[in-house]
């Protein structure tokens, strides 16, 4: 369903460019518009790309905020105003296709920001249309099932209803389970524990199949619903089911050459820009330039991570911590290279060196990665670093920023879940939703 969702949003998206091109062509050429056509499809097709990238990585893509409400309507402002810059920028910078619309590049600009602003406005009170959400049987309750049904009720455009959270042991009798299924025109059943331990459970639910019900565990439902693995409840068989079934080993070779040719292009381009932060460190605050800190790569095997410095000197001296959000310990640069994530760009050299890759966990220090409480308290850690860690990673663009057990825990369920769905286009997607966050200079 989120998928249909999603895919029916792209597609009228493309129709409502379009349809901006075709009455724009109209209104400046009259009857001369299918002439024009030809000439303008190519150039205004490059435009509308970087249109629906733009608008990707600002999130508009994202059914979580699909809302008629003022945040979502700020971000398709912001969406629309860089699509119209880069618009700008590249019929009168870039040349290339010979045309200089003017009037007519205003006229464009004008009929997609309505366009948008209807069309957006419509999808966004039909997806959660009551014909259009999908009734959820919850069977048994724990915490994550609270969660997911807080989430839901906070989010209906996400296409579900919940109808009952009924207790187990009522849906063992079967006649109960179908009366529950029919009356309340059940379409979705979500166990809160592994329907395999319980076979009068699974002989009920497969006599329930010709009601047309589908059927889910709670871990996969929940991994669908919030994009991250529920730690407190899966168990070490879901390792098995689900990671070591997967090398993934054309998935790594590829990924590794275009670490290194990305890498090697990024640090080129960016030599000029060394210099500049140099300096700028040094006047800031006296010191090394480069921090150099040890981190825990994949296999636990420990490497060491150079970074621009950020922080004063002596910034533990009194012990190694975590790092905070506005920490006093950073310097007044060191803000500025955190928030853009320049600080970052020194990196590249362990990616080159394979300790490192562009997407994957985040490294953490070998003091807390290792330590007895975290060890303790937040059970699976240790898999986070069977993949090698990332400049960014899906935990990184999910989840605020936090320093605490609580904290490390949300990301280990991001990580997880980017450990079992890792692929081209997740990767793709991490790096553009990356590319939000240093233009709004939202990193730490």
């Amino acid at each position: 369903m989120e998928g249909v969702k999603k895919t029916s949003l792209l597609l009228g998206d493309i129709i409502v460019l379009y349809l901006a091109l075709f009455l724009m062509l109209v209104l400046s050429y009259g009857f001369d518009w299918e002439r024009q056509w030809n000439s303008h499809l190519a150039p205004f097709s490059v435009i509308y790309l970087l249109t629906l990238a733009v608008f990707y990585i600002m999130g508009l893509y994202d059914l979580s905020v699909a809302r008629n409400n003022i945040y979502f309507f700020i971000i398709l402002g912001q969406a629309l105003l860089i699509s119209a810059a880069l618009a700008v920028f590249f019929f009168y910078f870039i040349p290339y296709f010979g045309i200089t619309p003017k009037t007519h590049l205003f006229i464009n600009l004008i009929l997609v920001a309505l366009f948008f602003v209807s069309w957006r406005q419509l999808y966004n009170y039909f997806i959660k249309s009551p014909g259009l959400l999908n009734n959820v049987l919850f069977i048994g309750q724990n915490e994550e099932t609270k969660e997911l049904i807080g989430y839901i009720k906070r989010n209906p455009q996400l296409g579900y209803r919940i109808k009952k959270v009924a207790d187990p042991k009522e849906l063992k009798i079967l006649h109960n389970l179908i009366d529950t299924i029919v009356q309340e025109r059940i379409q979705l059943i979500v166990t809160s524990s592994d329907p395999r331990k319980d076979n009068d459970l699974v002989r009920n639910l497969y006599q329930c199949l010709p009601l047309k019900i589908s059927v889910s565990d709670l871990p996969n439902f929940y991994e669908r619903i919030t994009g991250k693995i529920p730690v407190s409840a899966i168990e070490e068989i879901w390792f098995l089911d689900n990671l070591m079934r997967k090398k993934k080993i054309f998935f790594e070779a590829a990924k590794r050459g275009a670490d290194i040719t990305i890498a090697t292009l990024g640090g080129l381009l960016t030599l000029c820009l060394t210099p500049l932060i140099a300096c700028l460190i040094k006047i800031d605050n006296p010191g090394p330039v480069f921090y150099r800190q040890k981190r825990v790569g994949q296999d636990n095997r420990i490497f060491e991570m150079l970074k621009f410095r950020t922080m004063i000197q002596d910034a533990e001296k009194n012990g190694v911590q975590w790092a905070k959000k506005n920490d006093r310990r950073n310097t007044r640069v060191g803000n500025f290279l955190r928030k853009t994530r320049l600080d970052e760009l020194p990196q590249l050299w362990n990616i080159l060196k394979n300790d490192m890759s562009f997407v994957g966990p985040r490294p953490e220090r070998p003091e807390f990665a290792f330590s007895n409480e975290l060890l303790a308290q937040i059970p699976f850690y240790q898999i986070r670093h069977t993949i090698k860690p990332g400049l960014t990673g899906w935990a990184q663009i999910k989840y605020p920023y936090g320093a605490s057990l609580e904290d490390i825990l949300q990301k280990l369920q991001y990580d997880l879940y980017y450990i079992k769905n890792r692929s081209f286009i997740l990767d793709l997607s991490i790096i553009l939703k990356t590319i939000k966050i240093i233009l709004s200079a939202g990193g730490q």
